[in-house]
């Protein structure tokens, strides 16, 4: 968006090649929308379509459809698919660059020395808080994010199929959808007084909550069992939204609006945000103009999100969930809705990347 505005922004991104994130394989409708409009096509990339939401909570299910089509791809194919379009368009990206803080006035501190200074900053380290720009915490007993990735099979796809899971306990559920290769993304969201109890070993924990689950278990046995060592995250401030700034600093993603990840609108909000600080900056507006408009965009879907995830992991709440999404089938539908990011305007005219 800056490129296209006619500045030349600079990229610091830590990794040299892309990889897949501890979150974001689903891509909503409204993800899905905001791609194309950048340029990048996500069926082109071969993501997964997905139709339908299906419910479980011990050995109780239901599904739903879809408000409208979605689909899974891999962070490290979307992310490549991004930063090759950013290049496209004249942005600089320099790959390999870890970021160490930031400094004030514009000055921004590299990991092994080394200074940038550039008249604005746009913050997006996601999840993963920076020094001199972190967030506070919101819970005593906060979140942590763990995900597996598991192994694909024609067993694993025929229970899947295109269909995007959510497995609710006590204390945190789990998403699990198909990914374009065929294995499947398995992330999860846990208390950590959860995790505390399972010795602090997410694999323990899995263990756990599949002898609990009978669906998750299928799922995990049909993936050859073993799932491997998860990536893992701690203190998430689900439900945080930014109003104010850390200095001239725009914030985007999960810098700028922590959405509960079950209702899959995590990269939206990421695109969202990325696309109004683009058009922000061309415009002249302030980070704190700009953040404080961003966050009442993001309000509704944050605050509906949150109190569903509230409502199914409390206790017995998983099961509550469950049979009145069996009761009232057009519910998930309604509450998919309400969880969106607005469209809000997009100063662009969409073209492939």
């Amino acid at each position: 968006m800056l490129a296209r505005g006619g500045l030349r922004p600079v990229v610091l991104e830590r990794h040299v090649t892309s990889h897949d994130a501890l979150c974001g394989g689903f891509l909503s409708w409204s993800t899905a929308w905001r791609l194309r409009a950048l340029g990048v096509d996500p069926a082109s990339l071969g993501a997964h379509p997905i139709e339908t939401m299906r419910l479980f909570s011990g050995l109780r299910g239901t599904e739903a459809r879809l408000p409208q089509p979605s689909s899974s791809l891999s962070r490290r194919v979307l992310d490549a698919a991004l930063l090759a379009c950013a290049e496209a368009e004249g942005a600089q990206v320099r790959r390999g660059v870890k970021v160490a803080s930031l400094a004030g006035d514009g000055w921004v501190e590299l990991a092994g020395g080394g200074q940038i200074h550039a008249p604005f900053t746009v913050l997006a380290t996601g999840k993963h808080d920076l020094r001199g720009a972190g967030r506070p915490a919101v819970s005593a007993d906060p979140a942590l994010g763990l995900r597996w990735r598991l192994t694909g099979s024609p067993r694993l796809r025929g229970l899947v199929g295109h269909v995007v899971e959510l497995h609710l306990f006590a204390g945190g559920y789990a998403g699990l959808a198909l990914q374009e290769d065929g294995s499947a993304n398995l992330c999860m969201v846990v208390r950590r007084r959860v995790l505390a109890a399972a010795g602090g070993d997410p694999q323990v924990l899995l263990e756990q909550l599949a002898a609990a689950h009978p669906a998750l278990a299928a799922r995990i046995v049909a993936a050859g069992g073993e799932p491997g060592a998860a990536q893992a995250i701690a203190n998430v401030p689900y439900g945080w939204i930014t109003t104010e700034p850390a200095g001239d600093v725009f914030r985007i993603g999960d810098q700028a609006a922590v959405i509960p990840s079950l209702a899959g609108e995590g990269m939206a909000i990421a695109l969202a945000s990325g696309i109004a600080a683009g058009e922000a900056i061309a415009q002249g507006l302030d980070a704190a103009r700009f953040q404080r408009r961003l966050a009442r965009r993001a309000w509704l879907p944050v605050r509906v999100a949150g109190a569903i995830a509230r409502a199914g992991t409390g206790g017995a709440g998983g099961g509550l969930v469950v049979g009145t999404a069996a009761l009232l089938p057009g519910l998930p539908a309604l509450a998919a809705r309400l969880s969106r990011m607005g469209e809000g305007q997009l100063y662009t005219k969409a073209r492939r990347c």
